[in-house]
C-alpha cells in the first residue's frame, strides 16, 4: 500500500477531494439561498411585497438593529417601491422601458428601493445628514469655494436655481447635498456627487434646468430620510440616461 492509502481503493487525497466537493456544494447552496432573501421586487405581474419562490426556499431571518428595533428579511409584509415601465420585448427578462416621465418611472438608472422612511442616525442618536444652518459647528474649508449664493446650471447651460445651503454628514465629515432655491420658490436637494463646483457656479450634467422642478422633496426641512435619499439619487441617476432622448442612442 502506498503512503496515504487507507484501503486499496481509498486514500487521503480522495477523501480531501470529496470533502472539498461537499464544502463547495454547501457554499453554492448558501449563496444561492441568500441571494433570494430580498425577493424579486421587479417581477412583472406580482402582488406587492417580495416574491420568494423557486429553489432553494428561504425562511425569514430576524435581525436586531442597534436602536432596539427588529426587522425580517425577507419581510412578507414589506411594501416595495412602485415603478412605471414595460418590457421592451416579449421575451422573459427583457429590459424595462419607462412609461410616462422617465425620470420618475423608477426603472433603469432611476430605480429605487423602499428603504426605511426615517433619517440615518449618528452614534449619539441625532440625524446624521443636516444643513449647515443646523450643524453650525461645521463649515466650508477656507481654501475651497463656498458655493452658497452661486447659480446652479443644468446640462443645457440654463440656470436652474441658486444655492441656499449645504447639507453635511456629521459622521463622515463630508458634504452630501447642495440645497438650492428654484425660481418657483421650491427648495430641492442636489447630491454632491452630481455637482461640479466652480467659482463661476455649480454645473450639473445629469438634468436640464427645467427638470429640477420635479426633484423629489423632503418631508422635514432640516433632515432627510433614507427613503428620500433613495428617491433623490434615483431621479438624478435617471437623468444620466433619460434627460434627453439622444442619451439613449449609441455613441457611434
Amino acid at each position: 500500500m502506498e503512503t496515504g492509502a487507507i484501503t486499496q481503493y481509498v486514500d487521503v487525497a480522495q477523501l480531501v477531494l470529496y470533502a472539498f466537493w461537499a464544502f463547495f456544494f454547501g457554499l453554492i447552496y448558501y449563496l444561492q439561498r441568500e441571494s433570494h432573501r430580498e425577493g424579486y421586487p421587479m417581477d412583472p405581474g406580482r402582488e406587492n411585497g417580495p416574491k420568494i419562490d423557486g429553489w432553494p426556499s428561504v425562511e425569514s431571518k430576524t435581525y436586531k438593529l442597534a436602536d432596539g428595533r427588529e426587522m425580517l428579511s425577507p419581510d412578507p409584509n414589506r411594501v416595495d417601491g412602485t415603478y412605471h415601465g414595460q418590457p421592451s420585448h416579449g421575451w422573459i427578462g427583457a429590459p424595462l422601458e419607462p412609461v410616462g416621465d422617465p425620470l420618475l418611472a423608477g426603472v433603469g438608472p432611476g430605480a429605487w428601493a423602499a428603504r426605511a422612511d426615517h433619517p440615518d442616525m449618528t452614534f449619539e442618536g441625532e440625524p446624521k445628514i443636516v444643513p449647515l444652518r443646523v450643524a453650525d459647528d461645521h463649515g466650508v474649508a477656507v481654501q475651497d469655494t463656498d458655493p452658497r449664493g452661486l447659480s446652479v446650471f443644468g446640462a443645457d447651460g440654463e440656470v436652474a436655481g441658486t444655492v441656499k445651503d449645504l447639507w453635511v454628514d456629521r459622521s463622515e465629515m463630508m458634504f452630501r447635498y447642495i440645497e438650492l432655491d428654484l425660481p418657483s420658490g421650491r427648495s430641492v436637494l442636489l447630491p454632491m456627487n452630481f455637482a461640479r463646483i466652480k467659482k463661476s457656479g455649480i454645473y450639473v450634467h445629469a438634468l436640464l434646468a427645467e427638470q429640477f422642478v420635479n426633484v423629489p422633496g423632503v418631508r422635514t426641512p432640516n433632515q432627510i430620510t433614507l427613503l428620500e435619499e433613495e428617491k433623490i439619487m434615483a431621479y438624478f441617476g435617471a437623468g444620466l440616461l433619460y434627460a434627453t432622448p439622444d442619451r439613449q442612442e449609441p455613441l457611434v
